[in-house]
């Protein structure tokens, strides 16, 4: 079939679909374009920019008839910044599109039928839900000090004075960092000449407690003017308890070092998810989302449908947050993690919380996961949660030869997730509902959680 479309040429198109990175699909002739900003139900005039044997790339240049579900964005930042992405998208419509991407991830790349994928989880009052801000620093117009995100594609900086998305404590933060930077001075990270002192600024909030944890990422290791900037956030930002520095000396894109220096206040914050308490440093991974994180666990919970007496497998496991909560449910935990801080974190977790059934190996999935059932482990249920990657197959491969009676699936990315499933399916376990679930409004990421039984 001859290609239709030109590079640099304009077209009209309709949108029909939205893509993996929440781009908007059409077809010109049959052949298919992508658009980023594009919405099923939009005309829109086009600019194709890149021509693919099997695609082009286009951007859009006037929206001629709007999808119903199209809106203004409610962020002045929306265009720029690349951290929403469906700023221009109805949140109700989001949750429409989202589901339709799950299901055709599992059709189409799963080849499973008649699996029924539940309406997406959303959320009554979808802003300020993230606990974690990571603003990168540069330094702007006229020596103006510029703390935000990226922009798209791209590691220029967006000044932001308000993230919808950020609990408040962030926003505050940023606000007192940028005046406190450029009245004392402080030198700006340059990243292609590998100078300057502040790289990042991360926020943790606790959603409980209301604690918060400022990190300053430098690539030196003195830091001037500390005690002013103490006394601002204490000003400024209700719930402050910390004052972090963490280095980073390396070149390139990395956020975080490996070493962190107390300036002031706690080493660690605490939260809580359901009734367990988990410390947060400023390396942990703790889902950036509370208040959808328990809706999650709760259908993991759920899917597991655990009596008392089952051993559980978690895959994944991070700092044991699934594996606490599936603890409290039965006999016997094992969770897997190749992040050794990540395990030193889930055994202080643990035992924290009084629970004694849980343990946590260090190492890659595929290569603990092996080692453990040939020594006799064997599990009723394994829970994963990977990676955007997936999982690995000998991952998949031991799960098969384990044979519990259910597993449950987590995901952030559904195309891997229904390739996985797909293998799951041919060693002899069926698909019984996907329960996508909204974690992070006015972006296009969707995450998913999958049960499965064994067939036989």
């Amino acid at each position: 079939m001859s290609i239709p479309v030109q590079k640099n040429q304009i077209i009209r198109m309709d949108i029909e679909g939205l893509g993996d990175s929440g781009e908007g699909i059409g077809r010109v002739d049959g052949f298919t374009v992508f658009v980023q900003g594009g919405i099923p139900g939009d005309h829109l005039s086009v600019e194709i920019i890149k021509v693919k044997k099997q695609y082009a790339m286009g951007v859009l240049k006037q929206v001629i008839r709007p999808s119903d579900a199209r809106r203004k964005p409610s962020c002045p930042y929306a265009k720029k910044c690349g951290g929403c992405q469906m700023q221009h998208v109805n949140y109700v419509d989001q949750l429409t599109f989202k589901k339709k991407a799950v299901e055709s991830a599992v059709t189409r790349i799963g080849k499973l039928e008649g699996v029924p994928v539940h309406e997406v989880l959303g959320m009554d009052d979808p802003y300020c839900y993230r606990n974690k801000g990571q603003y990168p620093v540069a330094l702007g117009h006229k020596d103006k000090v510029d703390l935000g995100f990226y922009r798209q594609r791209s590691h220029d900086v967006v000044d932001v004075e308000v993230c919808e998305l950020q609990h408040l404590s962030a926003n505050a933060v940023a606000r007192v960092i940028r005046h406190w930077a450029k009245d004392n001075k402080i030198t700006i990270y340059d990243e292609k000449k590998h100078k300057g002192l502040l790289r990042h600024v991360l926020v943790r909030t606790a959603h409980g407690s209301g604690a918060v944890m400022v990190v300053l990422v430098t690539k030196g290791t003195q830091v001037p003017s500390t005690n002013d900037l103490i006394k601002r956030l204490q000003e400024a930002v209700p719930g402050v308890a910390s004052l972090i520095q963490n280095i980073n000396t390396s070149k390139g894109n990395r956020v975080l070092g490996f070493e962190n220096v107390t300036l002031w206040g706690a080493d660690k914050i605490e939260d809580n998810i359901g009734d367990l308490t988990f410390e947060i440093s400023p390396l942990s991974f703790f889902q950036v989302n509370p208040v959808q994180t328990e809706v999650l666990y709760g259908k993991a919970l759920e899917y597991a449908a655990l009596t008392g007496e089952e051993t559980v497998v978690d895959l994944y496991c991070g700092i044991g947050t699934i594996s606490l909560f599936l603890a409290q449910k039965a006999k016997k935990v094992v969770g897997v993690e190749i992040i050794e801080d990540a395990i030193l974190d889930a055994r202080k977790n643990a035992q924290a919380n009084g629970i004694e059934n849980a343990e946590f190996h260090v190492g890659a999935a595929e290569e603990v996961i092996p080692k453990l059932y040939e020594e006799g482990l064997q599990a009723d249920v394994v829970v994963v949660d990977p990676p955007r990657k997936g999982c690995d197959e000998i991952v998949l491969k031991t799960i098969g030869k384990m044979r519990p009676e259910r597993v449950v699936y987590v995901s952030c990315k559904a195309s891997t997730m229904a390739r996985d499933l797909r293998l799951l399916e041919d060693m002899g376990y069926k698909t019984q509902e996907v329960q996508p679930v909204d974690m992070f409004p006015w972006t296009y990421h969707v995450e998913t959680i999958v049960a499965l039984y064994k067939k036989d």
